[in-house]
């Protein structure tokens, strides 16, 4: 039940059911297995479109694909925060431009250069790291959410966020991170060292992002949730690239 609200919540797919506040909240622990299931959808891709198309144009393709898998749900997230983080302004003002429906210039300049670097970073990873890779970013960015979720105060009295918060305990962090540790494991068999170069990488960018929104916004929000996730998936892709070009496969 859990799973189904995970994969609700997090993309496109239309799981028509109706989940209590505490069901949905639960589901935190289940949201890198629905990015795994995002990952292998992104790697056949590849495969398939990589036989009738050159890889820059692939690339793009993959890059459409998440955004319609996901429903834009993480860059929506990613665009309010945007704005929010935008002037001098105070805790309250910010949260009430993240309110605001509409896209600001900081918003859309945040979007296009995030995906600029996704699509530049997906371009550079080599081919013998491309398929693991495609698999492993999108389970890191949710279990990065996993922890952010669980590790930093929420900022609002009320929100959808409260519910992630209210129910991400130990068990579902626990969870999370089995999931997550046991795709790298999978994914990087003969590169080990590589996952877990990645996983600490990208942990150390979620702890830094997340405290410095924290301090911006009084805490974090669903918004920054979504933002973590896609400055998250950006992490991996460039670690993923660092480490064939400079380190080499370890």
């Amino acid at each position: 039940m859990s799973f189904l609200a995970a994969v609700q919540f997090l993309t496109s797919l239309p799981v028509k059911k109706d989940f209590t506040p505490g069901q949905l909240g639960h589901a935190s622990a289940w949201f890198p297995a629905v990015g795994l299931g995002l990952g292998l959808v992104l790697a056949g891709l590849n495969w398939l479109l990589g036989l009738i198309l050159p890889a820059g144009v692939v690339n793009a393709l993959l890059i459409v694909a998440l955004v319609g898998l996901t429903g834009a749900l993480h860059l929506d997230g990613l665009a309010d925060t945007c704005d929010g983080l935008a002037g001098y302004r105070t805790v309250e003002e910010r949260w009430q431009v993240m309110r605001d429906s509409r896209t600001g210039a900081f918003g859309a300049v945040g979007i296009v250069l995030l995906l600029l670097v996704k699509y530049a970073s997906l371009n550079a990873v080599p081919s013998s790291l491309m398929t693991p890779t495609l698999i492993f970013f999108p389970v890191a960015s949710r279990w990065a959410m996993v922890y952010a979720v669980f590790a930093y105060r929420y900022a609002r009295p009320s929100g959808l966020g409260t519910a992630f918060k209210q129910a991400t305990r130990w068990p579902q962090f626990t969870v999370a991170t089995v999931i997550m540790l046991a795709a790298a494991t999978l994914m990087y068999p003969f590169f080990w060292l590589t996952g877990f170069f990645i996983i600490g990488g990208t942990w150390v960018i979620t702890v830094l992002l997340s405290l410095y929104l924290k301090h911006k916004f009084a805490g974090l929000t669903g918004d920054t949730y979504g933002a973590i996730n896609e400055v998250a998936e950006v992490t991996v892709l460039l670690l993923a690239v660092l480490v064939s070009n400079n380190i080499g496969a370890v």
